[in-house]
């Protein structure tokens, strides 16, 4: 039998006998995402909450189109979104360098010289005359992935894109979450400033009074002081009010890229907490675990640290490829003749003998695998105990805006009885403008809490993991032509 009959035999039984390198993937059996205790309902689910499955677009729930008007410039412009988009591009390409590599691949050369060779080189006491040397040739050649390293290389750069794809998502729920805050935050600031505007002139009507009854010999000094001291202490706390506002629209500006002056009209100005008016959707474990971008993110790069081990693995084999190379190299004047001619067709083997660390790789790989598994169990865990902490927190304080909200009814009720005796002639004015003063304090004490409430709302949602869905099609459709 012809060598080359031979060795097209070899080559065929070595590709009947491959299979691919290192372990195949697939989620591990004691993973903590296949434990039962975090596929079920949530601990701490009350009346507040139900466990229909989370919006998308969850921040459509406030039914505020201004808000809506925010999220939806934010996710066409906000600057981390370019950056995510850049590195999954990148992480695209890596893919598609995995998929070109082995197969076919071909060159081309072409060249020309005066060349004066050595005779000695060619075992020859004369000198060789100089010449005009060209030289010519294509060469092709085709690599076999026998060992299925190539493959491996592939699954770890697909698994690092979907990883990046992952991270992606999970900038855009942050930057949902910190649009809405940010709305909120200014809202808070606007309303708490006007009931801390009533105060103060509640307060300032009070020390007047107190004044007029110390000229009148009806009171004293001591009176005087403590109300201008109080009068002085709510007169200091406007500044903060409006501090919050505007940090509020700085961060909108940078959140959407835009000056201030651009924001869409009406968001300073917003007076009004953005309110859900239905109980929260929150799903359950099970569904918490498929829909949270850095979970799947987890899990991907687990996949890819997987695949890696195969490729370290195939470096302990040789590589196998086929090639065929045609050409002509000779004077130029000759060149294309027989004596130039030249080609070439056969097998050819490449093997690094695995003495240089090789097998120590495959151990690296192998413990990076054990940490990627780790930190997936500690990225599901820590969903689950973000989502429970967020619900528990929510419900608590729910509760505390419900006894503020009837400690203000009663004091609304005070306020109205008292100013209804002060009319009889049955009270004094300066009863009636204390009563009224703590009804204006417990406004602004239930205002805190309601401002607290929606953040603690924004934060239940930010741990579900909702809203990179509608976040990814609106980038998509915002980026076409």
């Amino acid at each position: 039998m012809k060598p080359v009959h031979l060795a097209a035999v070899g080559l065929g039984l070595l590709l009947a006998g491959c299979q691919l390198v290192g372990p195949d993937y697939h989620l591990p059996k004691d993973a903590a995402l296949q434990r039962p205790d975090v596929q079920g309902e949530f601990a701490g689910e009350g009346t507040n909450v139900i466990s229909a499955p989370v919006p998308a677009d969850w921040w459509k729930l406030y039914q505020d189109p201004k808000l809506n008007e925010l999220v939806r410039q934010a996710l066409a412009s906000n600057t981390d979104l370019r950056v995510a988009a850049a590195n999954l591009s990148r992480a695209r390409a890596q893919v598609e360098q995995a998929q070109s590599a082995g197969g076919w691949s071909g060159s081309a050369k072409a060249g020309a010289q005066r060349l004066q060779e050595s005779g000695e080189a060619f075992l020859l006491a004369d000198k060789v005359p100089v010449a005009n040397v060209g030289d010519l040739g294509i060469s092709t050649s085709y690599q076999f992935d026998l060992w299925g390293t190539l493959q491996r290389g592939i699954e770890a750069a697909q698994a690092n894109a979907d990883a990046t794809q992952a991270a992606a998502d999970t900038a855009r729920i942050t930057l949902v979450a910190d649009v809405v805050r940010a709305y909120t935050q200014v809202c808070a600031a606007n309303e708490e400033h006007h009931i801390a505007e009533q105060s103060l002139q509640l307060q300032a009507q009070s020390t007047r009074l107190t004044q007029q009854l110390r000229d009148a010999g009806r009171g004293d000094e001591t009176q005087v002081t403590r109300s201008e001291t109080q009068f002085k202490s709510l007169r200091a706390e406007l500044p903060r009010y409006e501090a919050l506002r505007q940090s509020g629209l700085f961060r909108l500006s940078m959140l959407l890229a835009k000056p201030l002056d651009q924001l869409p009209s009406g968001v300073a100005t917003c007076a009004e907490l953005p309110q859900i008016a239905q109980l929260l959707p929150v799903g359950d474990g099970a569904a918490l675990l498929k829909r949270r971008p850095d979970v799947r993110q987890a899990e991907r790069h687990l996949a890819a640290a997987t695949a890696q081990i195969g490729v370290a693995t195939g470096a302990l084999y040789p590589d196998i490829s086929i090639g065929a190379s045609i050409g002509t190299v000779g004077i130029i004047d000759n060149l294309g003749t027989a004596p130039t001619n030249r080609w070439g067709f056969g097998p050819l083997l490449s093997w690094t003998i695995p003495t240089n660390g090789s097998r120590a790789r495959i151990h690296e790989a192998e413990a990076a695998t054990q940490g990627a598994l780790a930190k997936f169990d500690g990225v599901v865990l820590n969903a689950i105990r973000e989502t429970q902490t967020s619900l528990v927190q929510y419900t608590a304080l729910l509760q505390r805006r419900d006894a503020l909200a009837e400690a203000e009814a009663s004091a609304r009720t005070a306020a109205d009885q008292t100013h209804q005796f002060f009319q009889a002639g049955r009270e004094s004015f300066l009863a009636d403008l204390q009563a009224t003063r703590v009804y204006t304090d417990m406004r602004a004490q239930l205002s805190a809490a309601n401002t607290q409430v929606a953040m603690s709302q924004i934060d239940l949602f930010l741990a579900l993991g909702g809203g990179w869905e509608s976040g990814r099609t609106q980038a998509a459709t915002h980026a076409k032509p």
